[in-house]
C-alpha cells in the first residue's frame, strides 16, 4: 500500500479522506496548510503520492506544486474553471479532481495513479486466494480458478473498495456498466457464485438493506 499525504484546510475534509483511503489499506498523513505540507515533503523517504488543494492558507496549491520533486501529485479542489484545470495538468499534475467529489471516484483515480507511477502492487493476496490485476486471473491454492469475465470483474471492484460498503447499485455501476439494463439481483447471483468459487463466505459480508463489503485486515 502507499503512503499519501492530503493537504486540505478543512479539517473535515481531510479527515474523510483520511478514513476511506485507510479503509483500502493506505497510509495517510495530513496537511493543512502549504508551508505545512512542504515541511513534511521535504522529509527523507515522506510519501508515494500527495492529494494538493489549491486554495490553502499561506502558500498556495500551485506554490507547493512548483517545489515538489518526484512525487506524483492529484488536485483536490474546488475550483473548477476550465484555465484552473488545464493550468494544474500542464504543470505536471496525474489529475485534477473537482469538489465535490464521490468518495469511490477518488479511490478509483488514486489507485490509478499508483498504477502509473508502480506503486501499487499488481496482486492482491486475501488468505489463500491471489487476484493477478495485470492478467485479471484468480489463484487459489496456487491453482488458476476460472471465473467469468463480470466474476472477475465484481471481485476486482471488492477489492479495490474492499472494507467498503458497496450498494448494490454502485456494485451493478462499476462491474457492469452504465448502461446495464438487468436488475440488482445479478449482484447477488454473482456474489454467491463468488463466494463459493472462492470459498469468502466470510469475507465478503451482506450489509443489510444495502448490499455488500469485502472485509479484510489492512
Amino acid at each position: 500500500m502507499a503512503s499519501i499525504l492530503i493537504v486540505e484546510d478543512e479539517p473535515a475534509i481531510n479527515e474523510l479522506i483520511k478514513r476511506n483511503l485507510q479503509l483500502v489499506g493506505h497510509r495517510c498523513v495530513s496537511a493543512f496548510d502549504g508551508r505545512q505540507a512542504l515541511d513534511l515533503i521535504e522529509q527523507p523517504n515522506s510519501f508515494d503520492l500527495v492529494l494538493l488543494d489549491i486554495m490553502l492558507p499561506g502558500l498556495d496549491g500551485f506554490t507547493v506544486f512548483d517545489r515538489i520533486q518526484a512525487i506524483p501529485v492529484i488536485f483536490l479542489t474546488a475550483r473548477n474553471s476550465l484555465n484552473d484545470r488545464v493550468k494544474g495538468l500542464n504543470m505536471g499534475a496525474y489529475d485534477y479532481i473537482v469538489k465535490p467529489f464521490e468518495m469511490l471516484e477518488l479511490l478509483a483515480r488514486v489507485d490509478a495513479t499508483l498504477r502509473r507511477t508502480k506503486t501499487e502492487n499488481d496482486t492482491y493476496v486475501i488468505d489463500n486466494i491471489k487476484i493477478d490485476l495485470s492478467s485479471r486471473q484468480i489463484f487459489v491454492d496456487g491453482k488458476n480458478t476460472e471465473c467469468t469475465p463480470k466474476e472477475y470483474e465484481l471481485m476486482e471492484v471488492l477489492i479495490k473498495n474492499r472494507n467498503i460498503a458497496l450498494s448494490r447499485e454502485k456494485l451493478l455501476e462499476l462491474a457492469w456498466g452504465y448502461d446495464f439494463e438487468g436488475d440488482t439481483r445479478t449482484i447477488d447471483v454473482h456474489i454467491q457464485k463468488l463466494r463459493k468459487k472462492l470459498g469468502l463466505e466470510d469475507r465478503i459480508k451482506t450489509v443489510y438493506k444495502l448490499g455488500y463489503r469485502l472485509e479484510v485486515n489492512v
